[in-house]
């Protein structure tokens, strides 16, 4: 686990690192305008990801950042909610066992009194399906949506329809940077978690 998660800081060191101007001249010219590409960074692809890439590769990486920014914003809220002693009421199986019996964190999947398997399995098969059968859009081969990570697929919307070009960018935009900042703090929460010790607000790891 603990090798695991030095990768996973020596990813997000890299991150950081400065981008050869070369490698990224052509991807720079091609996507310099897209959302994201804003202050104080502006266009920024250390890993040169995105070099001789076309149109349809920029919105499948689109499509996972903010997939992944939408997962590392419910696994942080998760975090601060548990560890601030809120659960769901009742029982999480036939057997009696509260949701509140079962510890925070990786301790709930990895530890003495984690989950079971098969209750774990459960949640795995439930991610499995909505991905192969509810978030799906245009980036995947789905009913087409208006933009990569637009999972309304004809049925939701939420007066997004009602916004004009201006404020569909700016919410698209908070929402972008909103998950790229959760990325992070998930990825801190879960390293504080393995060194032990106490967060403001989140309190014992």
């Amino acid at each position: 686990m603990k090798s695991a998660i030095l990768v996973a800081i020596i990813g997000s060191a890299a991150a950081f690192a400065p981008a050869p101007v070369a490698k990224t001249t052509s991807a720079l010219n091609a996507f310099e305008s897209e959302l994201g590409a804003q202050p104080p960074l502006g266009f920024f692809d250390p890993l040169g990801l995105l070099d001789n890439a076309d149109q349809e590769r920029f919105d499948r990486l689109r499509y996972v950042e903010i997939k992944h920014g939408r997962i590392a914003q419910l696994a942080f809220l998760g975090q601060i909610v548990t560890r601030g002693g809120i659960h769901l009421s009742g029982n999480i199986d036939y057997a009696g066992h509260s949701f509140d019996s079962f510890p925070n964190g990786w301790a709930a999947i990895n530890g003495p009194d984690a989950i079971s398997g098969a209750g774990l399995g459960q949640i795995i098969a439930f991610i499995g399906a909505l991905e192969l059968g509810v978030m799906k859009d245009s980036a995947n081969g789905a009913a087409p949506g208006d933009f990569p990570g637009d999972f309304r697929n004809g049925a939701l919307d939420f007066g997004w329809d009602t916004f004009d070009e201006e404020t569909k960018l700016s919410k698209r935009a908070i929402e972008l940077n909103n998950g790229r900042a959760a990325m992070m703090g998930i990825l801190g929460l879960m390293v504080h978690e393995q060194l032990g010790g106490e967060l403001p607000i989140v309190g014992a790891m």
